[in-house]
């Protein structure tokens, strides 16, 4: 169990990038979902014990991060956004440089550890390619193969599909679902899909705070009876959204709009309006458009 209780992370400024955040973390995939900025990058660093809270606690299974930071690095496997490969090595090689890295040895050598890896997230076959002819999946899945080596209790994995195309990040779904079991992941990301198709809990954070802990059922059941879909054209969709609650407006055959409205009870939907079935990426703006007028009122 991961427990994070009253996190606060104030910059020099001051910046307050964490404002009291509070979290019970279980096994299995946790989605944290928000904008970039949002926070959600100070939380993952305060988690995996690389930057110090101004105050409050975080817990792993009852041991104390804040205070001993090297609890958690023992047990933590990290996917960060941007990882650094050495084009020229072989996916082998690379793993292996990694793993001698992280200090992960074996009875057998960190050859065979790196081939059973590698077997682990389907880059057998390319074990021996330059990492230079990987596509962008392939070096997320040699990536995770380094996070999980030591059979962490904890990884960290942050914006894991952006830029992956459909397939590769399908690929990638059922790779981190498979590695779910028995184990926490927290999956940091601005991509509704990915907490959509992967989480079964989920918090969405914005300007470092927690504007919602659930998950994506509950989310999503919410808004029951309160999202609507019509068009509007390009030339009223200024007026519009200024008296009503649009949510996004895709733009539709050059100069329409499709447009998604919030009404909630007791506020009438737009003529013409029909109802639709609530969407996460529904929940995610109606938590995120309250908590900014929540921030302009305040």
């Amino acid at each position: 169990m991961l427990q994070i209780r009253d996190l606060v992370k104030i910059y020099p400024g001051p910046v307050n990038a964490l404002s009291s955040v509070s979290l019970t973390i279980g096994e299995g995939l946790f989605g944290l979902l928000g904008a970039n900025g949002a926070g959600k990058s100070t939380l993952m660093n305060a988690v995996a014990g690389l930057l110090e809270p101004t105050c409050g606690s975080i817990t792993l299974d009852g041991a104390d991060i804040v205070k001993n930071p090297e609890i958690v690095r023992r047990q933590l496997g990290y996917l960060p956004q941007d990882f650094g490969f050495f084009p020229d090595l072989t996916g082998l090689a690379m793993l292996e440089l990694m793993l001698k890295l992280k200090g992960v040895q074996g009875p057998l050598g960190r050859r065979k550890i790196a081939e059973a890896l590698l077997d682990r997230v389907n880059l057998s076959r390319a074990a021996r390619r330059k990492v230079s002819g990987y596509s962008g999946g392939m070096r997320q899945r040699l990536g995770l193969a380094q996070a999980i080596a030591g059979d962490p209790r904890l990884i960290i994995v942050d914006e894991p599909t952006a830029g992956l195309d459909p397939e590769e990040r399908h690929r990638f779904y059922r790779l981190l679902a498979e590695l779910a079991k028995n184990r926490i992941i927290l999956l940091s990301t601005h991509i509704v899909e990915d907490v959509a198709t992967l989480c079964q809990r989920m918090a969405v954070i914005h300007a470092g705070r927690v504007v919602a802990d659930t998950t994506p059922s509950a989310a999503r059941a919410a808004l029951a009876g309160t999202i609507y879909e019509g068009f509007i054209g390009d030339d009223a969709l200024e007026q519009f959204s200024e008296q009503h609650c649009a949510l996004c407006a895709i733009l539709s055959e050059g100069s329409t709009n499709r447009v998604r409205v919030h009404a909630p009870p007791g506020v009438a939907p737009p003529e013409r309006f029909e109802p639709s079935i609530p969407t996460l990426e529904d929940a995610y703006l109606v938590h995120t458009r309250a908590a900014r007028i929540a921030q302009v009122l305040a």
